[in-house]
């Protein structure tokens, strides 16, 4: 894990040296940045493995960081996870909008925050599967050629909304997905459903799956994710 460096972008020197201290004892080389200015400048001067923002920031703030790296070719494959402040879920969603890859609200316990750069790293490592290949997490098996849903010995019948959505979800397990990203993922970019319509559906999902129905787990003023465990 030598070879794999962490850019923390953060302005309050005891979270930094937080950070540093956990992260270094973890494995991961670090450098620090106090500003959105010099943040973006030391990560595309080095390219790291992964960017740890924090959303408040003095000049430039973490939000225009973000969409800054994400709209550079260079750097936009670079995973972000963002910090904020607890209950800031506007902002929450703005930077997942934004490309971000996943979030940690202040204040935190170093050892999760390691946890989820860890998880946010592994998954970057793993391809997502295609649009046509089978999925089997936990107790699902979800096949997109034949449109079916199996759960352990039966088949469970959703419709083709229930069905993408299940799907997005499973195909980046794990991920954290806004409710404006599902309907694009589902839907278009362009389709008229408001965030609602999402919680609807979720409902209508869950109470077909069961018990099981607990592997899509709800992120509280953010969205949902599908459960990123074996």
């Amino acid at each position: 894990m030598a070879h794999e460096l962490v850019v923390v972008v953060e302005d309050e020197e005891e979270i930094q040296e937080l950070v540093r201290h956990h992260l270094q004892r973890d494995g991961y080389q670090v450098r620090m940045a106090f500003t959105g200015e010099e943040g973006l400048a030391l990560i595309r001067s080095l390219k790291p493995t992964l960017v740890l923002l924090d959303l408040m920031l003095p000049g430039i703030d973490g939000l225009t960081v973000c969409g800054n790296l994400k709209r550079d070719p260079d750097t936009r494959e670079i995973p972000v996870v963002i910090l904020t402040a607890r209950g800031e879920d506007a902002d929450i969603v703005a930077g997942l909008e934004l490309g971000a890859d996943d979030y940690v609200t202040k204040p935190f316990s170093p050892r999760v925050l390691v946890a989820r750069l860890r998880s946010v790293l592994r998954r970057r490592t793993i391809p997502p599967p295609t649009e046509d290949e089978v999925l089997r997490r936990g107790p699902f098996l979800v096949d997109p050629g034949r449109h079916e849903v199996r759960l352990e010995d039966r088949v469970v019948p959703l419709t083709a909304t229930e069905f993408r959505i299940l799907a997005t979800l499973m195909r980046r397990a794990g991920w954290v997905f806004s409710r404006d990203q599902i309907i694009q993922h589902v839907h278009g970019a362009d389709y008229p459903v408001t965030d609602r319509s999402i919680d609807v559906q979720m409902v209508a999902l869950r109470r077909k799956l069961g018990h099981a129905g607990e592997w899509l787990e709800t992120v509280r003023g953010v969205g949902y994710r599908f459960r990123d465990r074996a």
